[in-house]
């Protein structure tokens, strides 16, 4: 009865997009459209009276027909795909995913079922490929941006979770503005000429720039910029991939510097391969003193500059490190140069690492100095001799370190009461108010004077506490620009003509906590020596850093320095450089501060060069061990 009007029903049924499939109550197919060929593979011919279970895969066939019953009494339109997802099968045996709608309609009072069917297996899949491509951006380590080629100013038009982490930025601060926002007003870089004529050329690139966090934080950004086009060619889209590479600069840079002392350093540094004993690296210093060129010593191994019979024998020497029985070996030898000229070396040997490769890392030392002394002092002494000399000389420093001493102690009081007594005698004489610069004079060197003798006695008090340990320390929290700054107030008075101090302005924030007394103590030492030995007209520089653990602090002066020969000696109690003993001094001030600072787990040293000035470099850290 359905097919009675043939052709009229063949023309509604082509005429729909959908494919479309009509069954009886009975689930019996009776007929279906061309649209529907195409999604099942099958021919009119073929479906037409057979059960609809043949373009169902069999797992649905007996729940299908219970709903197809429960359908067919209910008699409404439905859309089924909106409940669950709808399962067909093709000819071939592939399961197909369908967008499907049931529409019951009667024909001669014989009940129908009309299917409505689109296959949207390739839309779910490209909607699984987009959201697949989705989740990869969003988990991807690199930050990604995505930008708008076809709009004004290339806006953002996208941005990943990694691109926020990165830059502190969120993605409502960064959408729609261009990505020049990351390097601020750093815009003289050659980086970024490179990167507008790729935008420009719509050509890919890839660049390492100096861009800015959202907190103004500098950070090295590796960018690779991939144009996308249409399929005219036409470029709609640029991706920027951003890895921070900050970390990786500060290595490079590290391994810069660690290149350089490698290269500079006096000693000799060979670096040859474990296994073919094959040079890998040789410094400068030791080209120089082999005469070698670094071209003809990677040909080389150390059997080509030492003295051993065979590979066998140094084999042999090394081996200890090998099986790491030992982490260093020291070795006495000679070099053979270029020239065939030798001389003594003192050899440190170690294995290392260079990446997966084990190496020898020799750390060498000309000895020749060294042993043209012992030689020399061995043909004119007997063993004897030397340790009575040697006693001899020790008591004769101490004989005379005492007579220094009370020299040094007569002077340092006598001096400065001569000049109060001095000035005390004189100060009776200006009575005049138009005499008051002359008081003011007097008043002044009995001021300095009983200021200088005052720190005699504090420094002879605090060598008494040393030895009855009775020193105690009083800690607290403190600003150390309070400190500085009464150091540096108090220091004004003995200022020489035209010098000036200067430090670091922006220190507020820093604190210590410390024995602040102590502190200011031993800044009050250091400055005041850089002070006293630094010419006229000169500046001396107060450096502070200061990082999690440690607070390091800076007196440099360009004073007359200290001579090679006495620096050795600097903090010991009572010494004084030959270049100083003319200058009022006790020679226990360094000695006080080192004390001080080794007991507040501290640590002093210092740079000098004589007639240039000297660096000394306190640290401290911040917070003390009660």
């Amino acid at each position: 009865m359905f097919r009675q009007n043939d052709q009229i029903s063949s023309l509604l049924l082509e005429a729909i997009s959908e494919a479309v499939v009509v069954v009886d109550n009975h689930q019996k197919i009776v007929e279906i459209n061309t649209a529907a060929e195409d999604i099942f593979g099958y021919s009119k011919e073929v479906l037409v009276g057979k059960n609809l279970d043949i373009l169902l895969p069999s797992n649905y066939h007996e729940s299908h027909s219970i709903h197809f019953q429960e359908f067919m009494k209910n008699g409404t339109r439905r859309k089924m795909s909106e409940s669950k997802n709808i399962y067909g099968l093709h000819k071939n045996g592939n399961i197909l995913e369908l967008d499907l709608e049931l529409v019951p309609f009667t024909v001669f009072d014989k009940p129908y079922v009309m299917a409505l069917i689109k296959d949207i297996s390739h839309q779910l899949e490209i909607e699984k490929n987009l959201m697949i491509k989705s989740r990869a951006l969003e988990s991807a380590n690199s930050g990604i941006i995505i930008t708008d080629a076809l709009q004004h100013d290339n806006p953002v038009i996208y941005v990943n979770t990694a691109f926020q982490n990165i830059t502190g930025y969120k993605s409502d601060e960064v959408l729609n503005r261009n990505g020049r926002f990351l390097y601020g007003t750093d815009k003289d870089q050659e980086s970024l000429k490179i990167l507008k004529s790729a935008i420009k050329k719509g050509e890919s690139c890839r660049i390492h720039l100096r861009n800015y966090k959202k907190d103004g934080t500098l950070f090295w950004n590796e960018l690779y910029l991939i144009p996308i086009t249409d399929s005219e060619g036409l470029v709609t889209n640029f991706i920027g991939i951003h890895e921070d590479i900050t970390d990786k600069k500060r290595e490079e840079e590290e391994l810069r510097h660690l290149s350089t002392i490698f290269d500079d350093s006096l000693n000799e540094i060979h670096v040859f391969d474990a296994k073919t004993l094959k040079f890998i690296k040789v410094n400068y210093g030791a080209q120089k003193n082999l005469g070698y060129s670094m071209d003809e010593l990677v040909k080389m191994t150390p059997l080509d500059i030492l003295p051993y019979k065979n590979e066998a024998e140094f084999r042999g020497l090394v081996d200890i490190l090998l099986k790491k029985n030992v982490q260093k070996l020291e070795v006495e030898s000679v070099h053979y140069r270029k020239d065939g000229t030798t001389y003594p070396v003192e050899t440190h040997l170690q294995l290392s690492k260079l990446g997966e490769q084990e190496v020898f890392v020799a750390i060498i030392l000309d000895i020749t100095e060294r042993k043209n002394y012992t030689n020399k002092l061995e043909n004119i002494v007997s063993e004897r001799t030397k340790q009575l000399k040697e006693a001899l000389r020790k008591e004769i420093e101490i004989n005379e370190l005492k007579t220094k001493f009370l020299s040094l102690l007569s002077h340092e009081f006598k001096t400065p009461l001569s000049a109060i007594l001095t000035s005390s005698l004189l100060l009776s004489k200006y009575q005049l108010t138009e005499q008051q610069p002359n008081r003011d004079k007097h008043i002044k060197t009995i001021t300095d004077k009983v200021h200088l003798l005052n720190n005699v006695l504090n420094s002879f008090l605090s060598i008494e506490k040393f030895e009855t340990g009775n020193l105690s320390y009083q800690f607290s929290e403190f600003k150390i620009s309070d400190i500085v700054n009464d150091v540096i107030f108090d220091a004004k008075l003995l200022l020489k003509e035209g010098q000036q101090i200067k430090y670091r302005e922006n220190i507020t924030d820093l604190s210590l906590y410390q024995d602040e007394q102590v502190i200011e103590l031993i800044l009050t030492h250091l400055i005041h020596n850089a002070i006293k030995y630094s010419p006229e007209n000169s500046t001396i520089h107060i450096d502070i850093q200061q990082n999690e653990d440690l607070t390091t602090i800076k007196i440099i002066d360009n004073g007359i320095g200290i001579p090679l020969k006495d620096q050795k000696n600097v903090f010991e109690r009572y010494f004084r450089s030959e270049n100083v003993i003319n200058t009022e001094g006790t020679g226990i001030g360094l000695n006080i501060v080192k004390n001080h600072l080794e007991n507040l787990d501290g640590i002093i040293s210092f740079e000098s060069e004589e007639h240039i000035g000297t660096t000394f470099i306190v640290s401290i850290p911040n917070t003390a061990k009660q």
